[in-house]
């Protein structure tokens, strides 16, 4: 049987913004998925293991990045795609793929944020799928969200920094919301998080001794449109994007919007 989202999962998603499933990657697919991100980071000497966008376009793409195939293979992964549909519906676009790696003693720093606020997406929606390939931890800086976050669908005002320490640029301003109520998504390799396009989150730097990788994977329904003509935040995020030539791939269903561009970025 295909994994499924249990309602008490589904539940949890829609309300709080975020779950973790019971599925996890079988272990060859992320022993192959972990050599593959040994390559990319060896092929890609000259950019943070933070910034690696669209990791998933094979060869040198617009975004600075010599990325892998394995990394789409991932993201069209039956099961994650299974696990999504029960979350966004039957038709979905992968538009994204972002390998953040934060080696040990010096991983950059995440800053609060909403992911929508620099997103040239209409109407803005979006799962993202969250796959660790080594352990996240607190010790190491994982990923922490802020539960209900998302419930009235805001996107809070975001403050530049002029900082070369930061994963992204962007940070919520203050008083938007209370980080008391972090919560620290802990996963181990194999393990998943999906959350909201509306979520409120971050993550710490990483100081400790253990290096800690995630791929995030972005899927939206294709009811919405991948306009790329926007240019939200326009090169103030501190991570080099071309949503003017990023590829997209209908994985399921079809184009509900008639208007999203399937040519642009492909061979």
């Amino acid at each position: 049987m295909p994994p499924a989202l249990s309602s008490a999962e589904i539940n949890h998603y829609q309300h709080q913004g975020y779950v973790v499933p019971a599925y996890q990657l079988e272990p060859e697919l992320l022993s192959q998925t972990q050599q593959a991100l040994d390559t990319l980071i060896r092929n890609n000497p000259g950019v943070r293991p933070e910034k690696l966008v669209s990791a998933h376009i094979e060869g040198p793409n617009k975004e600075g990045v010599i990325g892998s195939r394995a990394f789409l293979e991932l993201a069209m992964h039956p099961p994650i795609v299974d696990l999504v549909e029960q979350l966004i519906g039957p038709d979905i676009v992968l538009w994204g793929c972002h390998v953040f790696c934060k080696p040990a003693q010096e991983g950059f720093e995440t800053p609060w944020h909403q992911d929508g606020h620099y997103w040239p997406i209409r109407p803005l929606a979006t799962c993202t799928v969250w796959v660790a390939l080594e352990p996240s931890t607190r010790e190491n800086g994982c990923l922490r969200v802020i539960p209900g976050s998302h419930i009235g669908r805001h996107l809070h005002p975001h403050l530049h920094e002029d900082r070369n320490d930061l994963t992204l640029n962007q940070r919520m301003a203050e008083g938007a919301f209370d980080e008391a109520q972090a919560a620290d998504l802990e996963l181990q390799p194999g393990q998943m998080s999906m959350h909201d396009v509306y979520m409120i989150h971050g993550a710490k730097a990483n100081t400790s001794g253990l290096r800690r990788t995630g791929v995030a994977l972005r899927y939206m329904p294709a009811s919405s449109v991948f306009d790329r003509s926007l240019k939200p935040v326009d090169g103030q995020t501190g991570v080099p994007v071309s949503f003017a030539t990023r590829p997209l791939w209908l994985l399921r269903g079809r184009d509900v919007s008639g208007h999203n561009d399937f040519k642009t970025g492909h061979a």
